[in-house]
């Protein structure tokens, strides 16, 4: 019989909710505390979702012994510092996208779960949602030829508010840690880390980035073209341009992928392929597979590894000293 695991989530906001309701999917996964700085706001979460305990000290709930993995969901700012009190406290850590606001930041979150010799992966779901997989499985079998363009892209129009956590760059605000990891971890995981990276970008009255245009280019020929927004809305969409037909994934809710469309070469049409993942908003998978990794006494993913957050971190560096994107009290010129 799978071991059950206690889950504590840390950072009572709107995605610990969406993540808290996937876990009741999983019968190995036991809702047992979650933590916030207002003891209110973690009883109301606790009352929500059906936790066991409510904590208004991050300190208290990584002090207790029943916790067996973390699920952080506070700001990006956070993330460094969080997981650092959950990797010396001995609690596996699942730490939600993006990893952190830095490439130097990421490399000290890594350095503590291997001093520690704790678990610790990037909360990055749609890396582990079965449509997405499918798509890469199709991608890099061969069947439509060599991959030359990744195009995609996630924007909604979110107005302007210099209070939201969105516009705020002490929080690491802007669309590009916010939504447009989407389309540059698409591109990275077909592609790779790009040669040459260009990148424009346009600016709220916050100094927050608000929409983002970026170009990678690989000295192997391929391309990505990629944007994210939070002045208006796009179809949210990832295609895999091959030389021999193409890939989509179709999505739902945001960033939610369900079904495929393929195209090959001689086709009169698209075929859609529907793989049925339609229940939860599909942070399941990564919930699941944490679980799996912890079972089987891993450290990291081999799916998602600590290398991959390295390099998504190092990339996201590159594109917005690129841009002139700024985040106080971080060097904007690491790559002088």
């Amino acid at each position: 019989m799978a071991k059950k695991y206690n889950w504590a989530i840390l950072g009572c906001g709107r995605i610990a909710r969406k993540f808290s309701s996937d876990l009741k999917l999983l019968p190995n996964a036991n809702l047992y505390a979650a933590a916030s700085s207002d003891i209110n706001r973690a009883n109301t979460f606790v009352n929500e979702l059906g936790f066991e305990k409510a904590y208004g000290s991050y300190d208290e709930m990584v002090k207790d012994p029943k916790v067996d993995v973390v699920y952080i969901a506070t700001p990006h700012s956070h993330h460094r510092s969080h997981a650092i009190l959950c990797l010396e406290g001995g609690k596996a850590v699942l730490c939600e996208k993006a990893f952190a606001i830095t490439l130097e930041e990421a490399k000290e979150m890594v350095g503590a779960a291997r001093r520690n010799d704790t678990f610790l992966m990037e909360a990055f779901w749609t890396q582990f949602h079965p449509v997405f997989q499918k798509a890469l499985e199709l991608v890099n079998s061969g069947e439509l030829g060599k991959l030359k363009t990744v195009r995609s892209d996630f924007a909604f129009n979110g107005p302007y508010d210099p209070d939201k956590r969105l516009y705020n760059l002490a929080l690491g605000g802007g669309s590009l840690l916010d939504i447009g990891i989407y389309p540059v971890s698409a591109a990275l995981s077909a592609l790779g880390k790009p040669d040459r990276i260009k990148a424009l970008a346009n600016f709220s009255p916050t100094g927050s980035e608000q929409s983002i245009s970026m170009i990678f280019k690989y000295e192997s020929g391929g391309m990505a073209a990629l944007a994210s927004s939070f002045e208006a809305y796009s179809s949210t969409q990832t295609e895999y341009w091959c030389e021999k037909g193409y890939v989509r994934l179709n999505r739902r809710r945001g960033s939610t992928p369900t079904t495929l469309s393929v195209f090959k070469e001689g086709d009169e049409k698209e075929t859609v392929l529907d793989y049925n993942c339609n229940e939860g908003y599909g942070y399941q998978y990564e919930a699941a597979h944490v679980m799996e990794c912890l079972d089987s006494g891993k450290k990291e993913s081999d799916k998602f590894p600590l290398s991959s957050s390295l390099d998504l971190m190092e990339t996201l560096d590159r594109i917005r000293y690129e841009a002139g994107i700024y985040y106080p009290g971080h060097d904007k010129r690491v790559f002088d």
